[in-house]
């Protein structure tokens, strides 16, 4: 696990604060400059922490069909506001998978690695977060996706035929194991990134 320092960005205007255990996924001094600029730019009235109407500045969420989902997922239950060690922690999703790195027992498994990305984006899905994806939660991301693209009707068989085709244990619904065996041949890495991370 990494500790990571706010004042290793080399940055006056920042909180220090106590270091905290954070997986950074070894970002380089660079892509933290550039990610901490970002956050200072998201973070307007220069608070040192970002609220979920502070994204609406980054033009690819606000056009995203489902980006208010995307952002929601920054953000635990209850929690308003994040940090800039958040902000970076959950950005780590978005990074290439370090297939290289080795791990003992003891280390927690780097957020850019297959099976975090996947529970982001499982969790895109599972809106009331029971740990499945139910018939409507997957119509309602279906219809922000495709919109005016398809009629209701084609929606609707869309995902009964999403449904059985990864629902292995028939509870008409999808688990995340489910959600993890129907994506094993794609790409995670291309369909999970962010330009500036790069």
């Amino acid at each position: 696990m990494t500790f990571f320092v706010l004042s290793t960005v080399n940055k006056p205007t920042v909180q220090t604060k106590p270091a905290r255990p954070q997986t950074t996924d070894n970002i380089s001094a660079a892509h933290l400059l550039r990610l901490y600029e970002r956050f200072e730019f998201l973070d307007r009235s220069h608070r040192g922490e970002l609220r979920a109407e502070d994204f609406g500045a980054v033009r690819e969420l606000a056009m995203n069909p489902i980006g208010d989902r995307i952002i929601g997922a920054f953000f635990s239950p209850g929690q308003e506001t994040l940090d800039f060690p958040t902000f970076v922690q959950i950005l780590s999703h978005f990074r290439p998978t370090d297939t290289n790195r080795a791990r003992d027992g003891m280390q927690q498994e780097p957020a850019s690695s297959r099976t975090r990305k996947l529970k982001f984006a499982f969790q895109l899905y599972d809106q009331d977060r029971d740990g499945k994806i139910s018939r409507e939660e997957l119509l309602q991301v279906l219809r922000a996706m495709l919109e005016m693209q398809v009629t209701e009707e084609q929606l609707q068989s869309i995902a009964e035929r999403a449904i059985q085709e990864a629902d292995l244990d028939k509870d008409d619904a999808i688990s995340f194991e489910e959600f993890r065996k129907s994506l094993e041949k794609v790409n995670i890495d291309q369909k999970m990134s962010i330009r500036f991370l790069r």
